[in-house]
């Protein structure tokens, strides 16, 4: 017999004759085809499958490691059995409730081929049939109609290039709306689902015969470049940015992309305004974000009343209770946070910012005020409270999450203007890290009379998320500041805190083979640089310190393509921490083999995830939702027949990932310098042979430094290095809160 194996992609017609696995939320499937007397498995999403359809499948055989050959399924059509046998095993497959197979048998040989036009038309006729009521026939027609929709909406999302998994988000969201929403406007699709951007809705509305000067693109292609910005933490586009970028886009005339900003504006889907002589526009929640933080953070500190203490007392007493010595400046801002509604503490490494804290906590504490401390990050919270000896939480989970129909970008929190967070202060730390729609959603939920403090270090890289929250409160000068510039004699002793402060003053840092916690290994390129980062890793570095290479040591990269860049750094590295064996468990998802024993990195916000921490009795101490962008953790566990990895994070959590949420996962024995803010390791590595100016800039070098808390090494070309002190050039992130601050303030109090 000819052997359907030896095609690399391939149709095939048949039945279902079996379900082995199934996730009604997301559709996926893995089933047995009968095809030809040949029986096979199938894999993929193919949503409401039911044993004994007929179907049309395409796709490409892949090879399992324990179950052998399989199809994936990239498409399919189900057509309705017309044979009688294939009736009476579709109508007992189980998706109607109270058909087994004798019923559907007295049903097919009631109406014999007719029976499936009975059903959906005439069910009325069912009640001829003994042990079938009125209202049970109507529903066996509704669920029938409904399963037909389905597949008709399945069949014609397909012709759009739709593949099965976003064709069943779209039916699950219009249902029998479906075909006229697509036909009228696919570009509502990229706003209304989740997953489906415009680049989809375009090529859909391309297949449906729409004009590239269409109405409905423009709008959309503007859309698309303003939420594209916020990749890059702008807040907003000025006009003419966004103008051009977006007439390059489509490929049509500026004038129309005006009149689209106009129309989106009196539609209220951007916001469009003039600030200081600027046309600037604006997603919505954006805006809305930077307004509220800017008026929240005025509200805050003008509405704090002071008491009439005698402060410089109290600062002094609690030095002697804890027999410790405050310099001048420490002192000042320990006063603010008792004398102040909003301040902020910045400084590098070393300026004794965690004194100050320990300090303001201390004399909280004593007066019976509550203290809430938290950071943008699982490892910035879990440092924050091994250095205060205090309960710190990430600010997600300190706010609380719910959802507006599962669509992660429409997430609210728990806490709110409503039901704030209970507390007299809140000192959130890393304070740069944390982006204007984040520090908008804390603002809701601090009260009026909550003293707020904001401690980072105004130097480092700011947010991955949109916005320069804590630059521009600082620069705006409306809220009160206390930079740390004096390095603690202690802390003098450390070459990478010395060198820290020598990189951010524009100095080149010491390397010199005195240091014992800075060092500079010379490679001239990229080949040299990766044997080096494993020799290092793999001996060098634990016969010098005894270091751990998995737990201890993080190579730190200012890029991502190339040799010296992640994808590239981490298959290597995996290869000489994790190798492949026999017997351990392991994945291929697109380019990258996932391991048990793997590290790896969460790389967006998944508001919707949900996680699970156990005691040691393995009974469920707590759970919750929300794993986030830079979230670390190692995979435990590969289920190759319920389809699902299992990663246990750094502060405890277990997770479970479908397969087909795998590119929310990456390797992380190396991670660009961006993805590292918040965290700190015991050795950092870092690779700098070369790059674009852009990539290496002084405070990318600043901020991998000050990720190292005993050892760092670089290994590269020092002239490299010598240059990134040098270029202090940044990229322009186009964010107003500063200006929004001044301008407020001058309004709400003159000045």
């Amino acid at each position: 017999m000819f052997s359907m194996y030896d095609i690399d992609l391939i149709e095939l017609d048949g039945t279902v004759e079996d379900i082995i696995y199934q996730n009604s939320d997301n559709g996926y499937a893995v089933f047995s085809f009968l095809c030809d007397e040949e029986e096979i498995t199938c894999v993929g999403t193919v949503p409401d499958i039911h044993k004994g359809e007929t179907m049309k499948l395409k796709g490409k055989w892949t090879m399992h490691p324990s179950y052998g050959k399989q199809l994936l399924v990239e498409y399919y059509e189900k057509t309705i059995p017309t044979t009688v046998d294939g009736m009476i095993k579709y109508l007992s497959s189980g998706f109607i409730k109270g058909i087994g197979p004798k019923m559907a048998k007295k049903i097919v040989d009631k109406f014999g081929e007719a029976a499936f036009f009975v059903i959906e038309e005439k069910p009325e006729r069912l009640v001829e049939i003994k042990g079938i009521t009125y209202d049970k026939a109507m529903k066996i027609s509704s669920v029938f109609k409904e399963q037909h929709e389905l597949r008709r909406a399945m069949i014609f999302l397909q012709k759009f290039g739709v593949s099965p998994a976003y064709a069943m988000k779209i039916y699950k969201k219009y249902r029998e709306r479906t075909f006229d929403i697509v036909e009228k406007n696919p570009y509502r699709l990229a706003d209304d689902i989740f997953g489906i951007g415009f680049k989809m809705a375009d090529k859909m509305a391309a297949a449906a015969g729409f004009a590239s000067d269409s109405t409905f693109r423009i709008k959309a292609g503007i859309k698309y470049v303003l939420t594209e910005s916020t990749v890059d933490g702008n807040v907003y586009l000025p006009k003419d940015v966004l103008m051009e970028k977006t007439s390059q886009l489509l490929g049509v005339d500026k004038s129309l992309v005006e009149n689209a900003i106009l129309d989106l504006q009196m539609e209220h889907q951007v916001w469009y305004e003039e600030l200081d002589g600027e046309a600037i526009v604006y997603i919505n929640s954006y805006y809305y974000a930077e307004i509220y933080t800017a008026k929240k953070l005025l509200e805050l500190n003008e509405a704090y009343i002071e008491n009439d203490y005698d402060y410089k007392n109290i600062i002094e007493q609690t030095e002697i209770r804890h027999n410790i010595t405050l310099e001048e400046k420490q002192k000042k801002a320990v006063e603010c946070a008792l004398k102040k509604g909003v301040m902020v503490i910045t400084g590098g490494p070393g300026t004794g910012k965690t004194t100050i804290i320990n300090t303001i906590i201390s004399i909280m504490e004593e007066e019976g005020n509550e203290v809430v401390l938290a950071a943008p990050t699982g490892r910035a919270a879990k440092r924050m409270s091994e250095a205060t000896g205090h309960d710190a939480q990430t600010i997600h989970r300190l706010l609380g999450i719910t959802y507006i129909n599962d669509d992660a970008r429409k997430q609210v929190f728990d806490k709110d203007e409503d039901n704030p967070i209970e507390a007299d202060i809140i000192i959130i730390d890393e304070s740069s890290m944390v982006d204007i729609l984040l520090m908008s959603s804390l603002l809701k939920a601090v009260s009026i009379g909550t003293r707020l403090i904001l401690v980072g270090d105004v130097d480092q890289l700011p947010s991955v998320g949109a916005g320069n929250v804590l630059k521009d409160i600082i620069s705006s000068e409306v809220i009160t500041v206390v930079r740390l510039k004096e390095v603690f004699r202690q802390a003098r002793e450390s070459a990478i805190i010395m060198n820290a402060h020598r990189i951010n003053s524009g100095e080149k840092p010491v390397i010199n083979e005195k240091e014992k916690d800075f060092f500079f290994v010379r490679r001239s390129n990229a080949v040299e640089a990766v044997k080096t980062i494993k020799d290092l890793m793999l001996i060098r570095l634990p016969s010098f310190n005894g270091c751990d290479p998995y737990t201890d040591i993080q190579v730190l990269t200012p890029m991502r393509k190339g040799i010296l860049g992640v994808e590239e750094l981490n298959k290597e590295l995996q290869k000489a921490l994790n190798p492949e064996r026999s017997g351990k468990k392991e994945k291929l998802y697109r380019n990258t083999v996932f391991r048990v024993g793997d590290k790896v990195m969460q790389i967006k916000n998944n508001y919707n995830m949900s996680w699970k921490i156990y005691s040691e009795g393995r009974r469920i101490k707590e759970e919750g939702l929300g794993i986030f962008n830079g979230d670390c953790g190692t995979i435990m566990d590969i289920n190759e027949g319920e389809e699902y990895i299992l990663v246990l994070f750094d502060d405890n959590k277990w997770v479970q990932y479908d397969f087909i949420q795998l590119d929310e996962l990456e390797l992380s024995y190396a991670v660009t310098i961006h993805k590292s803010q918040g965290s700190e390791y015991p050795v950092v590595i870092i690779p700098l042979i070369s790059g674009p100016p852009m990539l290496l800039s002084r405070n990318l070098l600043y901020t991998a430094v000050t990720r190292a808390k005993k050892l760092c090494v670089i290994v590269g070309i020092p002239e490299t290095m010598y240059s990134m002190v040098d270029n202090i050039r940044e990229a322009k992130r186009y964010s107003s809160l500063s200006k929004r601050l001044i301008n407020l303030h001058e309004f709400m109090f003159g000045g």
